[in-house]
């Protein structure tokens, strides 16, 4: 009875009772949509509340901003590059099994639903410019309104440079923001009891919509697909986390509740609150976790870099459109800048490739269509990979920083936390960047 308690086992068996369901009675499972997407809702919901007071707690107590700038450069240089290996990893795998020849996908039509996709995804400017104006909210309160990460950790920086600057350790806003952190994470920890609903609605409406026959010719892709996220997963990650003095399977343990629950929504956004108050729990610096874990939400999103690089491999070889080795390098490139900005939602990924096809005009953009009828199935594999992703982003880079307390982490893993992460207030002991001492 204890195990059926933590939460994550509510989680797994809620997802299995829905892949039940939507076999057994898959009309009735596609009307579980509405759960599914109001628990996503709810959390998307929490998002920039939690981010702006993560940010704004850890930047503002920041003295030495030498080392914060040192962080940050290291934090973009490893999303870049993690992100690139992320996409060779794709274009490797997919170029070696071939999933999609054979399938001449001039066979089928494009549905209303890839119509709406391909229209979303293609509608305006990709370029560089666009990218770096669209970090930049209209207004303060705007960046809060649009549901992106980004402005809303860009506004966050400049709340916690202006108190790391100005504010004395007395002042009042620094309790404010401690004690609306505190009521944030309490919220979440209401909403976290509902999230076996959640991932019962999003899995139901999955398998009704998409299983059986219908997944049949493009099972080959699927396959494929979840083949090499397990391959980036252990072998590229794995590699890295070892450099760091990590186990990827350590971590993986660590992360299982919040990597189930982004298995169960497809959707990674919704384990990101968690992951706050996981990581610092296991010995990540609060610095560390409020700079890179937002970030790389944004520019690290390496599961969306698979399902772009495999997607890319699989239309060229079901469109018999065929890539050389120099095309798939430029389309590479394209997509490094395609590929950012907010993208935890199911579906994003999709529109991402579809704006990259556009973009280059290499490929036929009715190829798209053929992912979208499995793009949910594929979702899962892609949100799971972009938490795995960026949990060892944060445990790398705060070891490489000496941000890092071994003995918490063997300690969380040991299970001698005394409380559970949902409902913890997150951690706020002393460290190197964030103290109220260092200011004094």
């Amino acid at each position: 009875m204890r195990l059926l308690r933590k939460l994550y086992v509510q989680v797994l068996i809620a997802i299995a009772l829905a892949i039940a369901f939507g076999l057994i009675a898959p009309h009735q499972a596609v009307k579980m949509k509405p759960l599914g997407e109001s628990f996503i809702a709810l959390l998307k919901m929490m998002l920039g509340p939690i981010i702006f007071c993560t940010v704004v707690h850890g930047v503002g107590h920041i003295k030495d901003f030498k080392r914060l700038g040192r962080l940050g450069v290291k934090t973009l240089l490893y999303f870049e590059v993690v992100s690139t290996l992320a996409m060779f990893t794709g274009f490797a795998i997919v170029n070696l099994v071939r999933p999609g020849d054979g399938l001449h996908a001039s066979a089928f039509s494009t549905s209303e639903g890839a119509a709406a996709a391909i229209k979303a995804g293609t509608t305006g400017d990709f370029s560089f410019t666009h990218f770096l104006v669209s970090i930049i909210p209209r207004t303060l309160v705007a960046a809060f309104v649009s549901g992106d990460i980004l402005p809303v950790l860009f506004v966050s920086l400049l709340v916690g440079f202006a108190l790391a600057t100005c504010a004395k350790p007395d002042w009042v806003t620094f309790r404010f923001i401690e004690e609306a952190q505190t009521v944030v994470f309490k919220m979440l920890g209401f909403i976290m009891r509902l999230s076996p609903l959640g991932a019962f609605g999003a899995m139901a409406t999955a398998v009704g919509s998409y299983g059986g026959v219908t997944l049949l010719y493009l099972l080959r892709y699927v396959l494929t697909y979840y083949a090499s996220a397990l391959c980036f997963v252990f072998v590229v990650l794995g590699a890295v986390a070892g450099l760091a003095g990590f186990s990827i399977f350590r971590i993986l343990s660590l992360i299982k509740e919040e990597a189930i629950l982004a298995m169960g929504t497809a959707a990674s956004e919704v384990a990101f609150p968690r992951l706050v108050t996981k990581l610092e729990q296991a010995g990540c610096d609060e610095v560390v976790v409020g700079f890179v874990l937002p970030a790389g939400y944004s520019f690290n999103i390496d599961g969306a870099c698979l399902y772009m690089a495999c997607g890319v491999g699989f239309i060229s070889q079901a469109t018999d459109t065929p890539l050389s080795l120099t095309q798939q390098l430029a389309l590479l490139a394209v997509m490094l800048l395609t590929s950012k900005g907010g993208a935890g939602a199911a579906g994003g990924a999709l529109v991402k490739l579809a704006a990259t096809i556009q973009s280059s005009r290499a490929l036929p953009l009715s190829g798209v269509g053929l992912l979208f009828g499995i793009d949910r199935i594929l979702a899962i594999a892609t949100s799971t990979t972009n938490v795995i992703g960026n949990s060892v982003a944060v445990l790398v880079l705060a070891k490489w920083e000496n941000l890092f307390d071994r003995q918490k982490f063997e300690a969380h893993l040991a299970g001698r936390a005394t409380v559970e992460a949902t409902t913890v207030e997150p951690a706020r002991e002393p460290a190197a960047l964030s103290t109220h001492e260092t200011r004094r």
